[in-house]
This record gives C-alpha cells, sequence and structure tokens, in this order.
C-alpha cells in the first residue's frame, strides 16, 4: 500500500487535526493508500491469504451458511486483505490478525455513514462553519472523497473493534469511529478515521494520535 497524497483532504485534514471542544478534543484524518503492494506489504499480504485458507480449510466440513464461506472467493479474500493493510499501515505497531480482526468490519452505505457523521461530528461540524462559511463540513468531505476516489463506485466499510483489540484501547477514547472507502476498479482505499477523546486523561498524548500526514464470524451485512 502506498500512501497518495491529494491536495482535496488537505484542508480537511488541517482542520481535524485538532478541535478543542473543552474538555474534549476531537481529532480526524482522511488518508488515501493505493492497493498496489509496496516492501513488506507482499509479505504480509501472503501471511494474512494464508492464515484466512488455514481457517476455510478447518471449517470446511461445517454448515455452507457459515459467514467464513463468502472467503473462498478470492475477490472478497482480498478485499479484506487491503482493508487489513491499510490499517497496518496506519497502526504499524498493532498487529491485526486477519480471523481476529474480520469479524469488526461492517459494509456500510452513505447514508448510514452520514447518521453517525451528523451524530458524533455535531459539535465539530459547528467549528468548522465558524471559520469556513462556504460549505458545511461534510458536504467539503463528500467532494474531497469523490474527487480522489469517485463516490458513485466505492464499497463503503466501518471498523468496529472492541476492547483490546481496538488499536486505540490505551488511550480510552470516549468513541472512535474508522471507515474506509474502497474502489474496486481504482484499486485505491481512502481512510477515514474521527475519535473524541478526554484530554484530562490523555493529557500529554493528544498530540500523537491521529495525525495528519502531510509532511474480506466475518463482514457482518457485508456483499463483496
Amino acid at each position: 500500500m502506498k500512501y497518495l497524497e491529494y491536495t482535496p483532504l488537505d484542508r480537511i485534514n488541517i482542520f481535524l487535526s485538532h478541535v478543542h471542544l473543552g474538555g474534549r478534543t476531537i481529532k480526524g484524518s482522511l488518508e488515501a493508500y493505493s492497493c498496489k503492494h509496496t516492501g513488506t506489504d507482499k509479505k504480509l499480504s501472503l501471511s494474512l491469504e494464508n492464515e484466512i485458507l488455514g481457517s476455510l480449510g478447518k471449517s470446511s466440513g461445517s454448515d455452507s451458511s457459515s459467514p467464513v464461506e463468502y472467503l473462498l472467493d478470492r475477490s472478497s479474500r482480498m478485499t479484506l486483505i487491503y482493508l487489513l493493510l491499510t490499517l497496518n499501515h496506519i497502526y504499524p505497531d498493532y498487529d491485526f490478525s486477519a480471523m481476529k480482526a474480520h469479524q469488526f468490519f461492517t459494509e456500510e452505505t452513505w447514508g448510514s455513514f452520514k447518521q453517525i457523521f451528523d451524530t458524533y461530528m455535531f459539535e465539530a461540524s459547528k467549528e468548522w462553519l465558524e471559520s469556513n462559511e462556504d460549505s458545511p463540513l461534510l458536504d467539503i468531505i463528500y467532494r474531497a472523497l469523490d474527487e480522489v476516489v469517485k463516490l458513485a463506485e466505492c464499497e463503503i466499510y466501518s471498523y468496529n473493534p472492541e476492547g483490546d483489540a481496538h488499536p486505540l484501547a490505551d488511550k480510552g477514547p470516549i468513541w472512535s469511529f474508522h471507515f474506509f472507502f474502497y474502489n474496486r476498479k481504482q484499486k485505491c482505499v481512502v481512510s477515514f478515521r474521527f475519535a473524541c477523546l478526554s484530554n484530562l486523561a490523555n493529557q500529554g498524548l493528544i498530540a500523537d494520535e491521529l495525525p495528519y500526514e502531510g509532511d474480506e464470524e466475518i463482514f457482518y451485512g457485508m456483499d463483496i
């Protein structure tokens, strides 16, 4: 996976680097990646696929309705692997296991994403409008995503890990969300993560999380 620089994302990332809301700070980041393997990606991709195929082999005698069955399709496996490779680039110190992480992915629609964004990013959106009167934050994000990854062609996934499976578990976020906009034709993934952290609980750590980089039980509800 190669990190791709896109000017349409820069303005949003600068704003989301720190949105101070009293005792809380909202941080977010939009990052685009090519699905072309680079560096250690080939080795990790092979390891993840072997892990998936090994699990498929163990479940070969199980009920055909098992959620793992759809991963028999290579295209579905590669979707899962691309998402995990993206996560690995974002959190290089966290060890992602395919068969542990897969259960935390869910296929979404723009409508379900918008509902979550409007609910949890309401205050951040107000802050945006105070200094950017041209358009609401979500409209700007929509246009940027559409320019970079063509939303009409995208599959949208959310990643909602629990407990120790969360890369930010040690920071104790008040809430956090991670979405992926995957264009299969372009072989490109845009990651959009945003979280709310307590300034009191994370004093001295806030500045280190969600940096702005300018300087396939399986995917519940997915139909890949």
